[in-house]
């Protein structure tokens, strides 16, 4: 699975051959693919719209605020729901 994220692990190397490592790697590489996709970091994060005094929820409007380049006003704010 070829990526182009750098992620740091580190590993004790007397416990884990090098096979091992490389398959916690690239279950990582997995886990991290998952969750990065715009539909589950959108689900995962609400917008914070301080100038309207509100929270945004829905995930299209979510995705598209995402996707601008710059933000057209100040004080909204991309919140993590966790």
């Amino acid at each position: 699975m070829p990526s182009d994220r750098d992620i740091l692990v580190m590993f004790r190397h007397n416990l884990m051959s090098q096979q091992e490592m490389d398959r916690e790697v690239m279950q990582l590489h997995e886990i991290l693919f998952d969750t990065e996709r715009p539909d589950s970091f959108a689900a995962a994060h609400e917008v914070l719209d301080l100038n309207r005094y509100r929270v945004i929820n829905n995930l299209p409007l979510i995705k598209k605020m995402l996707r601008q380049k710059k933000l057209t006003k100040p004080f909204i704010f991309l919140s993590n729901k966790n």
